[in-house]
This record gives structure tokens, sequence and C-alpha cells, in this order.
């Protein structure tokens, strides 16, 4: 039996979802989530086999959630299940850990299948993603450390340099180190060319 859980902020996909995989012999869905926050906590909580994950949530990106899982001993293996097309959507999603990347307008069987076969360890992703994975193409910020992204994808988001040193617990002068290198790496003058930047290319979802 594969525990399932899901991770999507609009209540009728969820529900929608659950009605169309519930009904599976092999599939127990075991909680649901509307946003990072939730969906964190449910994973601590309920210690899913397989999670489906929304790109877009109101709180952050499902891209924090999966580099927030990593580190747990009990994270669950992810299929980000998505309407974002853009192979760089997908490509950062598998580098941060996901297993699968299916586009939201698949049918139920073949979400189905891809849920089973990230289940028993194999990776479900859109065709030619393999080729950017392995030379880093379609990774625009590929040079920028997991802390920088982090911190782009926070200011992207329109949160202060404050903020984010709380979040993150460090110092605003760090944040604003960060900040610089992220700017002087990109080849970007201000944080408003920074935010469209994060926003083409898959780092966070507005």
């Amino acid at each position: 039996m594969i525990r399932l859980a899901i991770a999507e902020d609009h209540t009728i996909v969820r529900w929608a979802l659950r009605e169309a995989l519930g009904k599976a012999d092999d599939i127990e869905v075991v909680g649901e989530a509307g946003t990072a926050a939730e969906t964190l906590d449910m994973v601590k909580r309920e210690r899913p086999d397989v999670l489906i994950l929304d790109i877009s949530l109101p709180d952050r990106s499902g891209f924090d959630v999966l580099n927030e899982m990593r580190p747990m001993d009990t994270a669950p293996l992810v299929v980000v299940l998505t309407w974002h097309t853009e192979p760089s959507y997908a490509a950062r999603a598998i580098a941060a850990g996901a297993h699968g990347y299916v586009n939201k307008a698949v049918a139920p069987e073949d979400l189905l299948a891809a849920i089973r076969a990230v289940s028993r360890g194999e990776q479900v992703i859109p065709p030619g993603i393999e080729e950017l994975l392995r030379t880093g193409d379609g990774h625009p910020a590929s040079a920028l450390t997991a802390r920088e992204a982090q911190v782009m994808e926070m200011l992207a988001r329109g949160l202060t340099n404050r903020e984010i040193a709380e979040h993150l617990e460090i110092s605003i002068k760090t944040v604003d180190t960060h900040r610089g290198h992220v700017l002087k790496k990109l080849g970007l003058r201000n944080n408003s060319e920074l935010t469209r930047f994060a926003v083409k290319h898959g780092y966070t979802a507005l």
C-alpha cells in the first residue's frame, strides 16, 4: 500500500485528486495540505511514502518545500504536479530532489502510473530534461549557491532583508552579501530585475 499525501493550494483540486487517487486499491491518501508550512508539518506527522506537490503554494514555493525536506530521515518521494511546462521549472524541481514532474493536464491513470513508478524508485520526468540536468542548461542560476538561490527566491516574494535574516537565522549583513552575489553573478541591477528573473526561470512562483 502506497501512503500518499497531497500538497495543493486549491481545495477543489485536492478534493478531485483525493477522489480519483483514493479509489486505487494500492493507494491510501493519508494527508492533505494547502500551504508549504502545512505540507512540512504533514510530512513530519504522517510520514507518507509519496507526496504530490504543487510548485505554486501561497506562502512559499514548492521548491522551498523540496529543499527543506531533503535532510529529513523520513522525507517522502515527491511527484511535482503543476501547470508549469517550462523546462527550467522541471529541471529545477528534479535538481531539488523531486522524483517525478507531471503536468496537471495529465490523465488520472497516467498520474497513478507516475505515483507507482516513483514509489518503486523510478524517476518520472519530461522528455529532454535528462540532458538539461546533465549539462546544467535550463539552469540560468546554476552558479548560485543553495543559500544564494534561497535568498533570491525570498527577495522575489517581497521579503525584506530583515525578514529574510530572521527566517534564515543569519545577520542582515549576510543577507545583503548574498543579494550582492546574486546580482553580480546574474548580471542584474536591482531587486525588480531579480524578481523578474526568479519568476521567469522557476525560482519562485508568483
